[in-house]
């Protein structure tokens, strides 16, 4: 009876170790879901196309959301042919007033950010995706966007590369 009750045991443990790994057989702890045959991506230039001009925002969102797939996923960068791919357009640059004084002028100032994003996934095209991201921060009306433009700018980057990244991979 108590070798019985044993195996019993020793049954249920590797059953639920089983279970574990193949229930979750596309979940990863940096929260991708990413299936097991997909190895690569082509993170392509993302194109400037608003008509306010930053020039240096197309190469520092690149960048980004290169630098997050190489520190939250495996896959192998490739220049181009991918397993997923990623080509995106910044469509819009644009500063306006959100908060007015009583002598109504601007008291603070929003610097706003669109891009547009299409997603492919060659061994998956259920999972493609086009979306269109948008990403804002504020500052006080009396200071010069050029004054903050560059720390906004990279808030700002930071806030669409993680949105971007979990359209895509992370599919939240």
């Amino acid at each position: 009876m108590k070798k019985l009750t044993r195996i019993i045991s020793l049954a249920l443990a590797l059953s639920a170790l089983l279970l574990t790994g193949v229930g979750c057989g596309i979940y990863s702890f940096s929260g991708t879901s990413i299936q097991p045959d997909v190895n690569s991506i082509t993170i392509n230039y993302i194109e400037y196309k608003a008509l306010k001009v930053n020039p240096s925002l197309s190469n520092d969102l690149t960048e980004a959301l290169k630098e997050q797939f190489r520190k939250m996923t495996k896959l192998e960068q490739v220049e181009m042919d991918g397993d997923l791919e990623i080509e995106g357009q910044i469509t819009g640059y644009d500063v306006r007033a959100t908060a007015v004084t009583a002598n109504e002028q601007a008291a603070q100032s929003r610097l706003t950010v669109n891009v547009k994003i299409s997603f492919t996934n060659r061994k998956h095209p259920e999972d493609d995706l086009e979306q269109s991201f948008s990403a804002y921060a504020d500052f006080d009306a009396t200071m010069s966007l050029d004054s903050v433009e560059a720390s906004l700018c990279q808030e700002i980057v930071e806030k669409l590369v993680e949105d971007i990244f979990n359209a895509t991979v992370a599919q939240w």
